[in-house]
């Protein structure tokens, strides 16, 4: 007879700490909303980004003789529509595509929101940290941000584009110098916002233990910063910086609508949307088409921005 009190227990199997970015992935999955913006986003960008290689139109091409040729689908109730299958979102009033220049719309557009939303969220997280980290500064980096939230957003940008748009078009190009300017206009006039949130977190996070703790060994400031502070702030700045690139998005269309945006020849989805709206009583797909492509894919970017929020807040998350 065997003795089984001189066994040795079983090995106990300890499972692995499941990655926090998954737990992160599988709230965000379960928004319905931010999955189908998400999808949106990604189609929208891969549209535009690649579409011109597979449809090789150029979109600044004059074509009078196939001018205000109509979408394909009003030949559904209009047999006598002036339809084409070589073009099957029509063209304007001058032969021009009219796929081809939301496309190429879509890249000026997307790259002047990704472009300002990033220098928005670099500024407004650079002064919400030293606000909230270094109390001396505290005061006057948030009176100065009030001061710029008090100023009216939208006659601020058009007075910089009347001030430094040939200046900036002699210097770097029409188009360039343009872009530059748009996106630097739009992103010094909204950081504001990710700053306040910013700075809150941070308050909250220099009493914390960790941050205490690391503060009496001596980690300097800087490296507090880079290594406890930003870390547990990124999801705010996340959220932030995808609801900044929905404003970035539509504060340019309305700068392009407006007339102050880019040269003609150089289409964005609010540069097309001014355009076609001399025509919209006979010709409606022409602002159509912009307008929904503007509007969805702000519509998009807010959901998504929705489902960040829910899936970085540990509450939500049950942890």
């Amino acid at each position: 007879m065997t003795d089984t009190s001189l066994r040795s227990p079983a090995p106990v199997k300890v499972e692995k700490p499941r990655n926090q970015w998954l737990d992160v992935w599988d709230q965000f999955r379960s928004h319905k909303g931010a999955m189908a913006g998400l999808i949106f986003l990604v189609f929208i960008t891969v549209f535009c980004a690649f579409g011109p290689m597979v449809w090789d139109v150029d979109p600044g091409k004059l074509d009078i003789r196939n001018k205000d040729v109509r979408p394909l689908y009003v030949a559904l109730w209009n047999g006598d529509a002036n339809v084409s299958w070589a073009r099957p979102m029509g063209t304007d009033h001058l032969g021009r595509d009219i796929m081809a220049n939301i496309m190429q719309g879509g890249r000026i557009s997307l790259a002047v929101g990704w472009t300002a939303m990033i220098l928005a969220v670099v500024i407004g997280t650079l002064v919400g940290v030293l606000a909230g980290y270094f109390k001396r500064l505290d005061w006057p980096l948030m009176r100065f941000t009030d001061l710029v939230l008090a100023l009216p957003i939208l006659p601020l940008l058009l007075v910089m584009m009347l001030l430094f748009r040939d200046p900036l078009r002699a210097a770097f190009g029409p188009e360039t110098g343009i872009f530059i300017l748009i996106v630097t206009g739009i992103g010094i006039t909204s950081w504001m916002q990710t700053a306040r949130i910013v700075r809150g977190d941070v308050i909250s996070l220099k009493e914390r233990e960790f941050v205490l703790a690391a503060r009496s060994i001596g980690t300097p400031p800087r490296r507090m910063i880079t290594r406890h502070i930003l870390p547990n702030v990124l999801s705010p700045i996340m959220v932030s910086a995808t609801l900044g690139l929905a404003a970035a998005i539509i504060t340019e269309s309305a700068l392009s609508f407006l007339g102050l945006g880019f040269p003609s020849d150089f289409p964005t989805w609010g540069k097309i949307l001014f355009d076609s709206v001399d025509r919209m009583v006979a010709f409606p797909e022409r602002v159509l088409w912009p307008g929904l492509a503007i509007s969805l894919t702000v519509l998009a970017v807010n959901y998504i921005g929705d489902g960040l929020r829910d899936a970085l807040d540990p509450r939500i998350r049950g942890l």
